[in-house]
Order: structure tokens, then C-alpha cells, then sequence
């Protein structure tokens, strides 16, 4: 008889060998699991194999056996006694370029255990992605990175399990989600192919790993799965991020874009997807203002400037004294500075309304947002003509890949019924500004959808779920990838977006532009 079985984790009761029926160990051990999970292989690791067959009698037949899935092929990591109350734990892990966010949870029951966030540690040789690609290529540098992410890994694994009071050899699977930058160090491969052209990678399908293969410290037998990635620039995070989402599954058209070292966005529904990405992720993130920096304590977060006395309203997270400004408080900036008049259509900053906040430094005019004895740091935080053609480059990035996207598909951005915004973009940033801006297509604020972190989301249904797995690579293959390095009608449509909020206003009806 067969009990509470479901997901990764199977409890068997085994029929006894006896002279009539003296099939082997394993094989008495495989024949039920496959006609239990409905498969014709199981595989075995003979360090496992080894322990078979005292286990299966020091617990008179009765096994709980926990697997995980490998497309069409299930692999066996672990048996215990089924009377045991020790959690059969798994992880999910967001392979974040800036941030690694990790959840443990009980595979019996599906809880979730604990979570854990911590900075990426391989910025300690470089904040940006792309150097750390070329460090790689220096002598020691990719194994340098790759030690870095794996103790980093392996700490917050011991953290996680000592607060749960359970072992490292307690966690029998691992789903790990990043982009392919992040995949390939993770893996210990060289990414030095996926900047040059024509953006190879090693690998896009990495699939099941051994954890010990790795070197993260887990069950022996533990395996880890590495989602897919689409090429170079679109990577597993953005498969986990569809997943979670069920944009996959839906009847009608559906976008979701994530906004990290890159704007990497999906259109589609459950007949088809289309993706692409671009770089419109740096400045929007907050790095395109020297008090650019990411969210946290005293950051700038919300920002209201009255139009008639162009007083400024500060919100900083935690209400404490503002440091700096994140990307979603630097686009709500940028549109209250358009929306007041303090800077015109082309994002130029206009000394009429500025007044006294406006000054010049070598030639540079800049703008005074926190004066220095209202700010954390003591000095003036400021936003310069230099910082607003950034941001307004990346805008018009971002709303040139919508465009171009849904263009391929006959829509324009403009038609999208759901607009799913994932990570912590999507979590801080008021789409209203976005929209003033001409960033965000002009659709109603109920359209847009705030997914958190759906890399991390999509990595924990993976673990918890075999049908997941197929699903990852269902929509690994569905997906079509749409190159716009080499596309002329992105660099002309990215000409009329350098504009607040678009050359074409008609595509902003609700934007209300001062003066007009």
C-alpha cells in the first residue's frame, strides 16, 4: 500500500522477497516506484545503491523515497524511514547578479521553511556583469568568481538550516534561476563567448546537476536544476519569471517585462511567446544619477513636486533622511520634474522653473532634489543634465522594446490587456510615473501587475512540482527570440521615444504636458 505520496517525495510498502518471488533489491525498489510515478526509467547512484538493501530491511520494506525529475528520466536522491519526522527539505535560489534571495521548504508539506537574502558576493570584484565577464578572462579570474558564489551559496545554506534546526544533508533538491552570465559562473564555465559575437554561450540547457559536482554543501545525492536560458541575453530567471507568472497558459495576449542588468521582456500567451532584450536596465535600476543606488533605508523612494510653488514632498523608505534615490524614485522624479515644467520634452532642465535649485559646475547644469542640510550624507543630493539624458536614453530603451516586440506581432503596446512587472522593479515602481515619462505604454494602472520575485517564484514551483519541470521546458522551446542588435526598426522608433513622453502624444492620452 502506498501513502501519502504526492509531488517529489513517495512513501512505498514494498512486497517481501521470498523463494517465489526473490527479485533483487533494486529492482523490487524500481518496479514500484515506476509503476508509482508512471515512468519506465529511475535511475540510481551506486553510492546509493549501495545502501538499499540494509535500509529497505532495517525498516521491514516500508521506504519513503524522495526523487526529482529530469524531463522523461526521474532520479532517485534519498530514502528514509517513513516513520521519521525529520523534513525532507528543498531550495530555490534567485541567481541575482546584485542580490542571491534563497527559500527552504519542507517537501512533505510544502512550507515554506525559511528565506534568506544576501549581496551577490562576486561584487566585491565587480558591481557590473560585464566586468566581471572580463575578469574572468584574466588568469584564476572565472575560478575566483566562481568560489565566490559558491561560498556564498554554502553560507546562507548553513544560516537557513541552523535557524530550522536541521542539517545541510537534510536539503535533496535545488532549483537555481539567473540569467546566462550568472548560470555560466555559477557552473564554473566561461562566459567570455557570450559578449562576443556572434554571443555564444557554453550551454543553454545545463539541466540536472550534482550538487557535490558543484560544490554546495547538501545531501550527496542532492540534485540542483539550473533553468534554461535563451541564448546570451535572456536567461533562466525570465523562464522561471513566465512560469510563475502562468502567462504561458492564458487565453489572451499577455507582457511581462523584468528590469535588472538588462530590460528583458516576453509577449505571448499559451499558442505562442516572443522575447527580447535590451539595455535599458542600469539607469533604471538607479544607476544612472551619481545618488543613484539600490533600495534600502534613507533612499528616496517617492517624490511629489507641487506645480504652482515647485515644492518638493520626499518619501525615503523608512522615513528616514534621504542618501539617495533608487530607479523606481528616479523615474517618479523624472515625470514630476516634466509634469511641473522644471524640464522640458527633451528632458532639458529649464532655469524659469527651477529657480534657485538649479546651479552649474563646470559647465554642467544640475539639479539641487535634497539640499545638503536636509540630507543624510551632508552634501547636496542632485540629479544633473548629464544624469537626465541618461535616464531619458533608457526610457526610450524600454519603450522601443515594447514597441518593437509587440510590432512583430501585429499590436501595438497600447493593446496589451496584462502587463506583468517582476522583481523589485516591479514591486517600488508607480507605473503613472512610468507612463509620464513615455516608458510604460499609457494603459490603465490596473493593467499593470506587480509580480515580486518571480524568478524566486518560479524557481520554488519547480521544486515543488514534476509537472513544473516539463513546463520549463515547454516554454523554453515555445519561445521565439527576437535580435535587436541587428534590428533597423528598433534604432528608428528608439529616435521618436528620446522625447517625454514620445514625439507622438497621441500614445500618451492620458499624460497631461505642461503648457499645452
Amino acid at each position: 500500500m502506498n501513502k501519502n505520496n504526492s509531488g517529489f517525495v513517495r512513501t512505498l510498502s514494498l512486497p517481501h522477497p521470498t523463494l517465489q518471488n526473490n527479485t533483487a533489491d533494486i529492482d523490487r525498489l524500481t518496479a514500484s516506484l515506476k509503476t508509482e510515478l508512471e515512468t519506465d526509467q529511475i535511475d540510481i547512484d551506486l553510492d546509493l545503491l549501495k545502501e538499499v538493501p540494509d535500509l529497505i530491511r532495517k525498516w521491514d520494506y516500508n521506504v519513503r523515497c524522495t526523487l526529482f525529475k529530469d524531463r522523461k528520466r526521474w532520479l532517485l536522491t534519498g530514502i528514509t524511514d517513513p516513520k521519521s519526522t525529520k523534513p525532507i527539505t528543498s531550495l530555490a535560489v534567485d541567481l541575482g547578479s546584485t542580490r542571491l534571495a534563497f527559500r527552504l521548504l519542507n517537501l512533505l508539506t510544502g512550507e515554506i521553511l525559511a528565506e534568506s537574502s544576501c549581496d551577490n558576493p562576486q561584487i566585491s570584484i565587480a558591481s557590473d556583469i560585464l566586468a566581471r565577464i572580463h575578469f574572468a578572462d584574466q588568469e584564476g579570474g572565472l575560478e575566483k568568481l566562481n568560489t565566490l558564489i559558491i561560498e556564498g551559496f554554502n553560507t546562507t545554506i548553513a544560516q537557513l538550516c541552523q535557524s530550522c534546526n536541521i542539517e545541510p544533508n537534510d536539503i535533496y533538491s535545488i532549483a537555481v534561476a539567473g540569467n546566462t552570465a550568472m548560470t555560466h559562473l555559477f557552473m564554473g564555465l566561461s562566459p567570455r563567448w557570450i559578449i562576443r559575437e556572434p554571443y555564444i554561450p557554453v550551454v543553454n540547457s545545463p539541466g540536472i546537476v550534482k550538487a557535490s559536482e558543484l560544490g554546495l554543501k547538501a545531501n550527496p545525492m542532492a540534485r540542483v536544476l539550473i533553468f534554461p536560458n535563451i541564448g546570451s541575453y535572456f536567461g533562466g530567471d525570465l523562464i522561471a519569471g513566465i512560469l510563475y507568472s502562468g502567462l504561458h497558459k492564458k487565453e489572451d495576449t499577455a507582457i511581462l517585462v523584468d528590469v535588472g542588468t538588462n530590460a528583458e521582456v516576453v509577449l505571448g500567451n499559451k499558442h505562442w511567446l516572443i522575447a527580447c532584450a535590451g539595455a535599458a536596465g542600469p539607469a533604471l535600476e538607479g544607476g544612472v544619477s551619481r545618488m543613484g543606488m539600490t533600495a534600502g533605508p534613507g533612499v528616496i523612494e517617492q517624490i511629489v513636486i507641487d506645480p504652482d510653488t515647485y515644492q518638493f514632498d520626499i518619501k525615503t523608505i523608512g522615513d528616514m533622511p534621504p542618501k539617495g534615490i533608487c530607479g523606481s524614485g528616479l523615474i517618479d522624479l523624472a515625470a514630476q520634474l516634466f509634469l511641473s515644467g522644471m524640464i522640458d520634452i527633451r528632458g532639458k532642465l529649464t532655469a524659469s522653473t527651477c529657480g534657485s535649485r538649479l546651479k552649474e559646475k563646470d559647465g554642467i547644469k544640475y539639479l539641487v532634489v535634497v539640499p545638503a542640510e536636509a540630507s543624510a550624507t551632508g552634501a547636496d543630493l542632485t540629479i544633473s543634465q548629464i544624469d537626465l539624458n541618461s535616464l531619458i536614453s533608457s526610457k526610450a530603451a524600454m519603450y522601443t522594446i515594447l514597441e518593437t516586440i509587440t510590432a512583430n506581432v501585429g499590436m501595438t503596446p497600447n493593446e496589451i490587456k496584462t502587463f506583468y512587472v517582476a522583481g523589485t522593479f516591479g514591486c517600488f515602481i508607480r507605473p503613472q510615473s512610468a507612463i509620464a515619462i513615455g516608458m510604460l505604454p499609457d494603459l490603465p494602472i490596473e493593467s499593470y501587475q506587480p509580480l515580486g520575485n518571480s524568478s524566486l517564484g518560479g524557481a520554488t514551483m519547480a521544486i515543488t512540482s514534476p509537472e513544473h519541470i516539463d513546463e520549463i521546458y515547454t516554454i523554453r522551446d515555445k519561445i521565439t527570440y527576437l535580435e535587436l542588435n541587428v534590428n533597423q526598426a528598433f534604432m528608428n522608433l528608439f529616435s521618436a521615444a528620446k522625447f517625454f513622453p514620445h514625439t507622438d502624444p497621441s500614445l500618451f492620452p492620458s499624460v497631461k504636458v505642461p503648457g499645452k
